[in-house]
Formats: C-alpha cells, sequence, structure tokens
C-alpha cells in the first residue's frame, strides 16, 4: 500500500473484520492499552478501512477516508485520536480541547462517545459531549473543568464559543465526521468558522461515506497534503445487501407497509416528514406492533429513550426521518423499509446503510405508488442499484419470503389520559353580578 504526502487512493473490499496476523491493531501500532480496550468491546481485529488508515493517521498525517456506514470509521479515528493525544505533552486547560471532532446529529454524537470514551479512559483521558436540544449549563460546566476529546455538533459548540465558555485554539487533532451529511444540512458555513478555529499546524481527519464538490472545498482548504483511503466506490451498494422495490396502489400501501415490518427481525422504516413517522408509528404500535419515532420535533430525551429501546429490543420497529438516518448505528438491522422513496440517491445509500453493516446481510425495500415509479426508477439509476421489481398487494408470497413469519401481535399499552378539570365560571366583576347582555342589542365595537 502506498503512503506519501500526495493524495493517495486506497481502494479495498469491504467484506469482514481482518484476521491476519499482520493486520493486527497491534502490528498497525495501537498501544497495548487501547488493544485491551477494543478486545473489551469486542472489537479483535481491525476492518479494511482501519487497516489502510491507521499507519497513517498514527503518524500524524492528514487523512480523507471515505467507507460507506459500517465500514469501522469511527474506530478509524478514535483510535489515532487517542494515541495522539496521548504522545503530546500539552496537559487539558479549561474551556480548550485537545481534540474535537465534529458531528452532523445528537445520536451520532452519542455514539462516538460510546466508542471513544472507553479508549480514552483507558490512556487517562475524558471526553465530553456538546449538542444541542439539552441544557447547555451541565456542558459549560464540564467544560471549566478541562476537556481532552470534545464531540461536538457545529450549531452549540458555535454558541459557546460566541459565550467565551470554548476556545479550539489548543486543538491538537480535528475529526469531520460524516462532511457530506453536513453539507446536506447546510452546517458547512458553521463548520469553516470552527476548523478556521484550530491551529494549522495540528492533525486533521475527514470521514464521509461520499466525497462530492461542497466535501472537496473543505479537503482543500483544511487537510495539507493528505493521505485519502478508499473502502470501495461510494455509489456502489453493499455486497450483502438485496434491493426490493414493491409497486402498490395508494389504498394497499398502508397495509403493505404493516406486513413488511410485522417480521421478528429489527426494522427500519423512513418517512419523508416528521409528522409521517410519528403518525406510522401510532398506526403500527395500535396494530400490535411496538414502534417509535424519531425524527427532530423530538427533545433531545425522548429521542435517546427512542433509540434505546430500539437498539435494546424492547421494540421491533424505529420510524426515522431522512435528518436522522445518519445518527442510527444500531447493529442487527436486517430490514430498512423506505415507505416514502428519498428525494435524492445520496439519501437512499445514508438510508440504506444502516442495514448489512459490518458484513452482515440485510434486505433494503422501497414502496412505491404509481406516482412515485418514475422517481424511483430514476433514483436506482443514480444509486447504480438494479432492484428486484415487485406488484404487490396485501399477502403477497414475495413479502412473507423477505420477512419472514410475522412476529407475535403485541397489547398496545394502555394509555391513561388525565381528565380535564371542569370549566369554571367567570368570577363576577366588583361590585355585584355581572348583568348578562340582552338579545338582539350591540355590544359595542369588538375589541
Amino acid at each position: 500500500m502506498s503512503r506519501s504526502t500526495a493524495p493517495v487512493v486506497t481502494a479495498v473490499s469491504i467484506q469482514s473484520p481482518s484476521t491476519s496476523s499482520t493486520d493486527s491493531f497491534a502490528a498497525l501500532g495501537v498501544p497495548g492499552k487501547l488493544v485491551q480496550s477494543l478486545r473489551s468491546s469486542g472489537i479483535d481485529a481491525p476492518f479494511p478501512i482501519q487497516t489502510a488508515t491507521l499507519p497513517d493517521s498514527l503518524a500524524g498525517r492528514d487523512v480523507l477516508g471515505r467507507g460507506r456506514t459500517g465500514s469501522g470509521k469511527t474506530v478509524a479515528f478514535s483510535l489515532p485520536t487517542v494515541v495522539r493525544l496521548s504522545e503530546s505533552k500539552h496537559a487539558r486547560k479549561p474551556g480548550a480541547p485537545r481534540a474535537l471532532i465534529l458531528v452532523p446529529t445528537r445520536e451520532l454524537a452519542a455514539q462516538v462517545n460510546e466508542t471513544i470514551s472507553p479508549l480514552a479512559k483507558a490512556m487517562n483521558m475524558n471526553t465530553l459531549v456538546v449538542v444541542g436540544g439539552v441544557k447547555i449549563n451541565p456542558q459549560i460546566s464540564a467544560l471549566k473543568h478541562g476537556v481532552d476529546i470534545l464531540i461536538a455538533t457545529p450549531g452549540r459548540l458555535e454558541d459557546l464559543m460566541k459565550q467565551r465558555f470554548a476556545k479550539l485554539d489548543h486543538v491538537e487533532v480535528t475529526v469531520l465526521d460524516e462532511a457530506d451529511h453536513m453539507a446536506d444540512l447546510g452546517f458547512l458555513p458553521v463548520v469553516k468558522r470552527l476548523l478556521d478555529a484550530t491551529p494549522k499546524n495540528g492533525q486533521r481527519m475527514l470521514f464521509s461515506a461520499t466525497i462530492d464538490a461542497s466535501v472537496d472545498v473543505l479537503v482543500k482548504r483544511y487537510l495539507s497534503a493528505p493521505v485519502t483511503h478508499s473502502v470501495d466506490s461510494a455509489a456502489s451498494p453493499v455486497p450483502a445487501m438485496t434491493h426490493h422495490v414493491m409497486n402498490v396502489t395508494n389504498d394497499n400501501k398502508p397495509a403493505v407497509v404493516r406486513e413488511l415490518v410485522s417480521g421478528e427481525g429489527r426494522t427500519l422504516a423512513f418517512t419523508r416528514t416528521k409528522h409521517g413517522a410519528k403518525k406510522l408509528a401510532k398506526q403500527l404500535t395500535a396494530a400490535g406492533i411496538p414502534s417509535v419515532e424519531l425524527h427532530g420535533n423530538l427533545s433531545q430525551n425522548a429521542r435517546v429513550r427512542n433509540l434505546a429501546a430500539f437498539s435494546d429490543g424492547d421494540v421491533r420497529v424505529l420510524v426515522a426521518t431522512d435528518i436522522a438516518a445518519r445518527g442510527i448505528h444500531v447493529d442487527g438491522i436486517s430490514l430498512v423499509v423506505h415507505v416514502d422513496p428519498p428525494a435524492e440517491h445520496k439519501a437512499y445509500l445514508h438510508r440504506s446503510g444502516r442495514t448489512a453493516r459490518a458484513g452482515a446481510e440485510g434486505v433494503v425495500i422501497t414502496v412505491g405508488t404509481p406516482d412515485q415509479r418514475g422517481d424511483v426508477r430514476s433514483l436506482m439509476k443514480q444509486a447504480a442499484i438494479t432492484p428486484k421489481t415487485h406488484q404487490v398487494e396485501p399477502g403477497a408470497e414475495v413479502i412473507r419470503a423477505l420477512v419472514g413469519p410475522a412476529a407475535p401481535y403485541v397489547k398496545p399499552a394502555p394509555v391513561h389520559m388525565e381528565a380535564a378539570p371542569a370549566a369554571r365560571r367567570p368570577a363576577a366583576p366588583r361590585g355585584g353580578a355581572r348583568k348578562a347582555p340582552q338579545r338582539g342589542r350591540s355590544q359595542g365595537r369588538q375589541r
């Protein structure tokens, strides 16, 4: 594998973790304490993106890593971040993190922290997550005590900087995760301001599923002679993932969707709108299929609670919108259903990437009504996918073949509604009872 200060692209195929002794974490230069921490988390051998990037990132080079969801990017940037800080002589200071990891969503921030926190702890370092949607005072307090590794969403971090509770002039390692999604959400202006506040001589790593024009702007502006490693083509479908399009009538769609998510496996369903996600989750739960919703209208506590219920197996179905898609990193999702087809092919690939993670098999089904068929064909063409297309009705054999037997009916939990307080009659004005107005006479001008 060639390495140089000029951009280099290394193409690797995703299958499963490497088991060669020469490709062990220790052989790649990972310290023993971190190897043991990885083993404690059930990670025994590196994935291709880790094998490709670690020699360069551990050496302090700027790295551009491209790989789809489930390829192991989080570990790929977490390890060098911790190692580089452990080799530094600088100590943590109040309000001045030593490493910065920028992510687009609250869910992704939490899951990145879940991966990197044990590694940091093994090297006597700490981490902090700062995201919007939660109280800011605990974040301010933690910053004042000093932070080694800060995982942040752009908006909340900029708020903290404007209030002078955080500064980035001591950052030694900067990571930009899911850079393409940052661009999709319109975060790039904020991201640029944050990166401009970090030292130019620090190490920078950028990881993304796709590299488009907007991401390329970041690469050229902020990465110094980056070494580029790519895991498969950004647009190619995962080999273990099968794609299906199920054409339905508008009348049959609700029943078909219920059958698609009725299996015993873990299912992720995508809708176009927040209202659609909320409505579908309620309908499925009422039909005996325990479901929760995930979208931007929920509070942070509700999002964490619903995602945990799905991850822990308390519910089998998670109904989400696109904006939440990048934050969902849950193993064992066997089926992704596009209840509403996405508007463009990158969103399709990002949604679909929640299944067939880390070499596991997965099924992706797009439900299309008559007015959507042309758009769905165009979508698949742009995504370089040739799906199996079916015309289906409720009870179709192909549904059961893909989904498997229906899970047992789960009676919805009763909803206890508080009785509305009795209407109170308006108090009589001072000076005596209010005189009722006489019908048919003017009440005076309305104000």
